[in-house]
């Protein structure tokens, strides 16, 4: 009996023991299925980027040396940042971890990283005051990183400013023109020194050399805007309407910047905060509006053909930039947006009333598309 009733309780404290055991394994288990970040970071993981025009634009503004750019635990980060920005605020994306902010960089790449990881300028200043056995200071990352942006701050600024002045309809004629072409000018600066801050500069002075770097830049948008302004600040034709894409461009950057680093200011506040806070917000609709004007001026272009000032190798130059701003994954979604509502309205007038433009239209077509 005595042998019986120790098996019994022995039987019991084991059947506890296990019950307990799966109620904390299921507790644990919903407890994961129940945790709302882990199923959005399942989700932003799952996103189709690629298929995003906004996720090419926003990972071609992103300045990072060209060995992290490479990394995919640096470009899944800022796929968690995008995805917080434009689809899920929710989401909380961590700092990067200490092993992808302290690797070995040049000086000029340690200085184009971007403002948006914090990660990066905290463990260089941790560095700093954990290594006691240096005499001499290790150069501070954050100070370069902020010349740069102050630099494109200023540039970008001061070209707003003189393209407000070229287009303003009370400016004397000698003025505005002057202003056209320094907003042109100062457009190019900016795009140049982006380049430059993001691909460096060829490695050899050599053809192959040469040409592997202009592969990797020409299909960036700041390769396309220095082309643009090239191709208007050597012309003698003066379109105030090309100024748009240079004010869209000029007016996003200086937003940005502002907004990043005096959104404790109380003049930015009270008078700059909800302008920035526009811009930010419709990036898209200002993309949209440069890639509709830079359509318009190749048709203008080809108008002005017909006039004493008229430029057939510019005309050229700028249909083989807008066939470049079609391919371009930065740029292809908003200009294949813009021709195929511009092919809506044509095609049937075109069939209606004059189907002889058929087969130069589709000659047009196969080389646009080749």
């Amino acid at each position: 009996m005595r042998i019986g009733r120790r098996k019994e309780r022995r039987d019991g404290r084991a059947a506890i023991v296990e019950r307990e055991s799966r109620e904390r394994e299921r507790e644990r288990v919903m407890g994961e299925e129940e945790d709302p970040q882990k199923l959005k970071r399942i989700a932003a993981a799952a996103y189709d980027y690629e298929n995003d025009p906004r996720w090419a634009e926003y990972w071609s503004n992103i300045l990072i040396p060209p060995h992290m750019a490479s990394r995919s635990d640096v470009v899944d980060h800022f796929k968690r940042k995008f995805y917080q920005r434009y689809i899920d605020p929710d989401l909380v994306v961590e700092a990067m971890s200490s092993s992808s902010s302290s690797q070995p960089a040049r000086p000029s790449a340690s200085s184009s990283s971007t403002p948006n990881d914090q990660a990066r300028p905290c463990n260089s200043g941790s560095t700093t005051r954990t290594s006691g056995t240096s005499t001499t200071p290790a150069p501070n990352p954050t100070s370069l990183r902020w010349d740069r942006q102050t630099v494109q701050f200023s540039v970008n600024a001061w070209v707003f400013v003189v393209a407000v002045l070229a287009i303003f309809p009370f400016v004397p004629r000698n003025l505005s023109n002057r202003a056209y072409r320094l907003s042109f000018m100062g457009t190019a600066c900016s795009s140049l020194y982006s380049l430059y801050s993001q691909h460096g500069k060829p490695r050899a002075w050599n053809l192959q050399a040469v040409q592997v770097w202009f592969q990797s830049v020409i299909a960036t948008k700041d390769f396309m805007y220095f082309i643009y302004c090239l191709t208007f600040v050597t012309s003698q034709l003066c379109l105030k309407f090309a100024l748009i894409p240079i004010l869209c461009r000029a007016l996003e950057h200086v937003a940005k910047f502002l907004r990043r680093n005096f959104n404790r200011s109380s003049l930015y506040r009270k008078y700059l905060e909800e302008a920035c806070v526009w811009v930010e917000s419709n990036t898209t609709t200002l993309s949209i509006l440069s890639s509709q004007a830079e359509i318009g001026l190749g048709f203008l272009l080809i108008i002005s053909l017909i006039s004493w000032q008229r430029n057939i190798i510019q005309t050229f130059m700028y249909w083989q930039l807008l066939k470049l701003m079609y391919q371009a994954p930065v740029t292809a979604g908003y200009h294949q947006s813009a021709w195929a509502k511009i092919g809506r309205t044509v095609y049937p007038l075109v069939h209606r009333y004059a189907p002889f433009l058929n087969t130069p239209i589709s000659v047009v077509q196969r080389w646009w598309l080749r």
